[in-house]
């Protein structure tokens, strides 16, 4: 644990889903209330015992509730794939098993026949869902063929225009037309633009579907107002699903927001998907809430972009080709062969040498595969909230390009090697050094001091 600390305040992170979340949310993570059980919901568990856990669960609701604006919150969930499979499954029991079971003139179904609850069954895994495509910037659980979400649903993909990289809302909208999904999904793991909200649920609306918004990215922007109108998903999405630790910089976890419609069925994502929750995770979820529903963090979430724009600016200005040609969120994604010779996985190599931590990330219509990719994509987050500024990422733009244009692949016994680097070792050394002194007046955790 002391060298995890230690190797994250040694090396700049750079990882778009990373962050840095309070001493007063680790403090509430690590404590007793990780040994209850609390099966169930607030008031209503099927263990006893619980009364405590009730209100720290309830008042952690409220203060998403309040964060948000939204009408409800279940803040169960222990990640966003689990956020997104009880969504999923929220979704089909609404608006058809319990549809199904009516019409069967039955209860619910504990009485349904063994051949009427197969014919429910049958339904609901035909029914079909759309999401971004994982190389245009989506995330497994959006329907990637190895992902659970291909397997229970038919899942089809859309894609970002091929010259622009950027969303065609014209192309969804006939894909929809032609496929009638039940469940559109809007969200992304990789994609530098925002989302216009309005025009995806009118999509929906169009074909009779519930529009899902996965927010995990980017849900500190919209708690920290700076995803407004048509961008902020609130008053569009009948059911948002997020992480709580990537720019919301909470614990790792997730969370569903949802209208009242699916409140009841969402509340029960145990038993659906889910055992026991997190009471002590809940509990940091309830603290990291109550932080962003704030001014100073208003302004936090402000300067993520603004540094994700500075940073992405400059690497423009070196000739590096940044997809959609910029950002308006806390990420970007750079594509590698054309401005460095290299695949993704030889810049994260190179780049982890040099004390940056990033991640490769396919592109879309990514030749080199998902393994290799040809893509970096680095965010802004946890550099902002240690407190840098444009100043500071215009320099690590600088580095970052320095040190990707004095590096080479190295030699495999037949060509040139995919992963492995040969680096300037002065160049190495001087962006370390650089590294190092940067750290040194942005320290992590700066009161944690182990002897």
């Amino acid at each position: 644990m002391i060298q995890e600390l230690q190797d994250q305040r040694c090396f700049l992170k750079l990882i778009a889903s990373e962050n840095y979340c309070s001493e007063s949310v680790q403090l509430s993570m690590g404590n007793w209330l990780t040994d209850k059980y609390a099966e169930g919901y607030p008031y209503h568990r099927f263990y006893a015992g619980c009364d405590n856990i009730d209100a720290i669960e309830a008042a952690c609701v409220n203060e998403a509730k309040a964060l948000f604006q939204c009408e409800h919150a279940y803040v169960q969930p222990h990640s966003g794939a689990d956020s997104n499979l009880v969504a999923f499954w929220a979704i089909l029991v609404e608006r058809i098993q319990n549809k199904q079971v009516e019409k069967l003139g039955k209860k619910n179904i504990n009485d349904l026949s063994n051949e009427e609850y197969e014919q429910v069954r049958q339904l609901l895994v035909n029914q079909k869902v759309l999401g971004m495509s994982l190389n245009s910037g989506g995330h497994l659980t959006h329907g990637y063929r190895y992902n659970i979400s291909a397997k229970m649903m038919q899942a089809f993909c859309y894609e970002v225009d091929p010259n622009t990289y950027l969303l065609d809302y014209k192309k969804i909208s006939e894909i929809a037309k032609r496929e009638k999904p039940a469940i559109l999904i809007a969200g992304y793991s990789a994609y530098s633009r925002k989302i216009n909200f309005a025009k995806m649920r009118e999509i929906a609306d169009s074909v009779g579907a519930v529009l899902l918004v996965d927010m995990a990215h980017f849900a500190g922007l919209v708690a920290g107002k700076v995803m407004v109108g048509e961008y902020n998903p609130i008053p569009y999405a009948q059911i948002i699903t997020s992480t709580t630790h990537k720019t919301l910089r909470g614990p790792r976890g997730g969370i569903i927001l949802c209208q009242k419609e699916f409140r009841e069925v969402v509340d029960k994502g145990c038993p659906i998907t889910l055992g026991g929750p997190l009471p002590h995770v809940i509990a940091a979820k309830a603290v990291a809430f109550k932080e962003a529903n704030t001014p100073s963090f208003c302004v936090y979430a402000e300067q993520v972009v603004k540094n994700a724009q500075a940073l992405a600016n400059k690497l423009m200005h070196h000739g590096v080709h940044v997809l959609t040609g910029g950002t308006e969120n806390h990420l970007m994604v750079f594509e590698v062969p054309s401005s460095f010779g290299l695949t993704g996985l030889q810049a994260e190599n190179a780049l982890r040498q040099a004390h940056f931590t990033v991640n490769r990330n396919s592109i879309p219509f990514d030749k080199n595969g998902p393994w290799f990719t040809s893509g970096i994509r680095i965010g802004t987050a946890a550099l902002t909230t240690l407190g840098m500024k444009e100043q500071e990422m215009i320099q690590i733009a600088d580095w970052i390009y320095l040190l990707l244009k004095h590096t080479k692949p190295a030699k495999a016994e037949k060509g040139n090697s995919r992963s492995l680097v040969e680096i300037d070792s002065s160049i190495l050394k001087e962006i370390q050094k650089h590294i190092s002194i940067l750290l040194k007046r942005f320290p992590l955790y700066p009161d944690l001091i182990f002897d």
